[in-house]
């Protein structure tokens, strides 16, 4: 079962809730949840939820730890089995919708890039930089090159990585059949009314600031991790950084952190309405009065599936 939708649309409150009513455990799928670095910031189940159940792959990786969509997709999958096998249902909650997508459609069967081929990679972009190396992929790698936005040097490695490894270029293996989970899923996606949520998102920032969300910045800026690390990309982080950098203003940083956090929602509503299939959207925040109606679904879908079926949703 998955339950998903953009930042602060309720998803986490949604799969406690059901879980409490299914005998559920919940797994995450949301990709700065893995990190035991940011508790705080990344709005991961406080220990009252955990109390009220068994809850998955939440902060799990150190901060200098990178992760892929292949390397989640065998985590949610492990975590997806020790719950069925403990007679729980599994219940992915989150919002990153490449994870979600690599779980429930599957991969491009690209085969495993050797350890000197990355490290290849990494040693001629940090010789040549980013824009020689984007010149340097579009040789062999046109569209890639051309795609993927400036400043992300993960994907721009990945890219260089296949076309390196293979001698294909990465948007021909995605082309390729992948392989599926050898499983349904029921699909409940939350998508409110934008204004409702952008103030969801400002009311939420508030409250992290309050709770220690400096403190929680000050302890990663304190360690000088690569800025590409995936953890560094943490939405409302860098403008964190920036103030303790003596770059901008508390305020400043604040107001710049709910803005990418607003941004990031938008872009999240964007990919759930045309990227993922859902079975219940839901036009709301998660609230109690939706609970009857969520839970006579997964009845009925549990009703018609086997025990391989998973049951999944995102806040």
């Amino acid at each position: 079962m998955v339950i998903a939708g953009p930042t602060a649309s309720g998803k986490s409150a949604a799969a406690l809730r059901l879980a409490e009513a299914l005998n559920g455990a919940i797994i995450n799928a949301d990709a700065m949840q893995l990190y035991r670095d940011l508790n705080i910031l990344t709005a991961r189940p406080n220990h009252r939820a955990l109390a009220r159940a068994p809850h998955r792959l939440y902060g799990i990786l150190a901060a200098d730890e990178p992760c892929s969509a292949g390397r989640y997709r065998a985590l949610a999958l492990e975590a997806i089995a020790a719950a069925a096998s403990a007679g729980q249902v599994p219940i992915l909650v989150g919002g990153s919708g490449l994870y979600l997508r690599a779980l429930m459609y599957g991969l491009a069967p690209i085969p495993p890039v050797p350890v000197s081929v990355r490290e290849r990679a990494r040693a001629l972009y940090d010789r040549i930089g980013e824009a020689p190396f984007r010149n340097a992929l579009a040789a062999h790698d046109p569209q890639s090159a051309a795609r993927i936005k400036p400043g992300d040097r993960q994907r721009l490695m990945r890219a260089w990585e296949v076309v390196e490894a293979t001698g294909r270029p990465l948007p021909e293996w995605q082309t390729l059949p992948s392989q599926h989970a050898a499983a349904r899923f029921a699909t409940i996606v939350f998508l409110p009314e934008r204004d409702a949520l952008y103030a969801a998102c400002d009311g939420r920032f508030d409250r992290m600031m309050a709770q220690g969300g400096p403190e929680e910045a000050r302890a990663i800026a304190s360690r000088r991790l690569d800025p590409a690390l995936p953890i560094m990309k943490a939405v409302g982080l860098r403008p964190l950084l920036r103030h303790l950098a003596g770059e901008i203003s508390l305020v400043e940083a604040c107001d710049a952190a709910k803005r990418e956090t607003r941004q990031y929602a938008k872009r999240q509503i964007t990919w759930f309405r045309h990227q993922l299939r859902a079975d219940q959207t839901y036009g709301a925040q998660f609230s109690e009065s939706l609970t009857p109606g969520i839970l006579s679904f997964i009845s009925e879908f549990l009703l018609t599936t086997d025990s391989r079926a998973f049951i999944t949703g995102s806040a």
